[in-house]
């Protein structure tokens, strides 16, 4: 019998600003992620070392740290034939031993001496098809249902390789990130989303069928 591998991080990722060409424009993005050595502090918004280009759609308070799993990373490689590495879709954390699409909303997680709290789904914009050189990736994206997860920070702390992902709250309104994003094409599902606290506020329409 097959033991199941225990939730935790396989690496933090970090990443500059930069600026580069796409489609005959000039793009500013800190999409290019990579794995750093070492625990690294968790501050207001950001990883040490992190930043953001644009906040109004990346990163702030309900996009603070993002999550991808290895095993979808293995989905990627086995069915799409894409090279993968740690960082390659901009999270901050690659994780192993847990399915991020059944995270409940709200749910948190005590990884290091943070605590973060799972806020919604990631929606692809351009810029990962930027990152693959593949404008038409961020449709393969949403299509494959991976998404990944966007956290709030609740405690402060720093987070390393290797550290345990502890489950410490889970909602029990049963909502989850898959939920969420099943909410866009289904009213009675967005509906359901009004039961969710700190509810982010594209979400909030997405309930009220706005």
């Amino acid at each position: 019998m097959q033991r199941e591998t225990a939730a935790r991080v396989l690496s933090v990722n970090v990443g500059h600003v930069r600026e580069v060409e796409w489609h005959g424009r000039r793009i500013t993005s800190a999409i290019w992620k990579s794995p750093v050595l070492g625990r690294v502090a968790l501050r207001g918004v950001n990883f040490s070392g992190d930043d953001q280009a644009d906040r109004t759609v990346h990163g702030g308070r309900d996009k603070a740290v993002y999550a991808y799993a290895r095993e979808d990373y293995e989905y990627w490689r086995r069915a799409e034939a894409v090279v993968t590495s740690p960082g390659l879709f901009g999270e901050h954390l690659t994780t192993e031993g847990v399915e991020l699409s059944n995270v409940i909303t709200g749910e948190r997680w005590a990884v290091g001496s943070a605590v973060l709290e799972a806020a919604q789904p990631r929606l692809p914009c351009f810029k990962i098809g930027m990152r693959m050189d593949d404008a038409h990736f961020p449709r393969r994206f949403m299509a494959a249902g991976r998404m990944g997860a966007y956290f709030r920070i609740v405690k402060e702390g720093d987070v390393g390789a290797s550290d345990v992902v502890q489950v410490t709250h889970r909602p029990p309104h049963g909502i989850t990130l898959r939920t969420m994003v099943e909410a866009l094409r289904d009213d009675e599902k967005a509906a359901s989303l009004r039961v969710v606290e700190r509810l982010p506020e594209f979400w909030q329409r997405v309930a009220d069928g706005r």
